[in-house]
């Protein structure tokens, strides 16, 4: 009587080497799954330790221990941390994420318009600072111990010291304060055009652009370099290839994995990061929302606005991931 094959006997290994690629990007995605479940624990729970409550800041000096009993009740603060936090995810990943304490508004439609806010400036910052990073970063490597790359690093290096909230404060001081060329506050609204929302976000804009511009640029040339003391360079330049051709033709498609994620990590930094230049420049984003709700412990924005970052930047993470995967040959013809 024959042994069954290891196969049958271990499906999964079975799938794992018959579809490596699939396998890795399902394993990444569960991955995901699991660490947002463990984050949102995090946050409820978190926010649930901190000492006061949201009773006590709303009355004020009229917070009478029945006053404050009344108010626990009537929020249902009462009842097992378990239970409403089970109850708080349930209906958080339908979309629902409860009512504010102190606007009495729905939590979901003023996310749905901060959110669009936020992604807008990330967004454009991303358009900016992107290609000009990766553009940056194949120049200093086509320059690399002359003078363009020093003043590059040089100028890179300031920019990383440098921390946000400190870079928007400068720009503000010249351009809007000394020159008054921008506008501030960075105010925009439903009925603003295109053209004048690119105009009220153009110092936050710049300040994101400056704060990530560099590390991106850096990481590129590194990733770029690296591949530099590859064979195949070595071949492509005793072909006659010129030094940037073979940079932009064969260098840099070879270092795409540490590239795209480099790129995504900056992208969820954008808006994961954006929180502390919203409230530098008075923007009505999810940043300054969330600053807002903590001032008067407004617990269901700040667990809402808490979650939806986390998603954000694990959901980024996750298709850096994916995309370092497929990028990688091996893994896209497995022998």
């Amino acid at each position: 009587m024959t042994n069954p094959a290891p196969s049958n006997i271990l499906p999964g290994l079975g799938f794992r080497q018959r579809f490596p690629l699939l396998a890795l990007i399902l394993e990444r995605f569960l991955l995901s799954i699991v660490l947002l479940f463990a984050v949102s624990i995090v946050i409820f729970g978190g926010l649930e330790a901190l000492p006061g409550d949201f009773a006590t800041t709303y009355l004020g000096q009229s917070a009478t221990p029945q006053a404050v009993a009344n108010i626990r009740e009537d929020l249902g603060l009462n009842r097992p941390i378990t239970t409403r936090y089970v109850e708080w995810l349930g209906n958080a990943v339908q979309g629902d994420f409860g009512t504010s304490w102190a606007s009495k508004n729905s939590v979901s439609e003023q996310i749905g318009k901060r959110l669009g806010n936020s992604l807008f400036l990330a967004g454009f910052a991303a358009v900016i600072s992107v290609p000009l990073a990766v553009g940056l970063g194949m120049l200093s490597v086509h320059f690399r111990n002359r003078l363009p790359d020093k003043i590059i690093n040089v100028i890179s290096l300031a920019a990383i010291s440098l921390p946000e909230f400190f870079v928007g404060y400068l720009l503000i001081l010249f351009f809007a304060v000394k020159f008054g060329v921008a506008t501030f506050p960075a105010t925009v609204y439903d009925s603003m055009g295109f053209v004048e929302r690119l105009k009220a976000i153009a110092l936050p804009t710049a300040t994101l652009v400056l704060v990530v511009l560099a590390h991106m640029m850096r990481m590129t040339r590194a990733a770029i370099l690296s591949v530099m003391s590859s064979a195949y360079m070595e071949t492509a330049e005793l072909k006659g290839l010129g030094a940037f051709r073979s940079i932009v033709k064969h260098a840099a498609p070879n270092a795409l994995a540490p590239i795209i994620n480099v790129i995504a990590l900056t992208l969820a930094y954008l808006v994961v990061g954006v929180v502390v230049v919203e409230v530098v420049f008075v923007y009505p984003g999810m940043g300054q929302y969330m600053v807002d709700a903590v001032t008067v412990r407004d617990m269901p924005v700040v667990q809402a606005c808490g979650l939806i970052f986390a998603a954000v930047y694990i959901f980024l993470n996750m298709t850096a991931d994916i995309l370092a995967i497929i990028a990688n040959p091996r893994l896209r013809h497995p022998r």
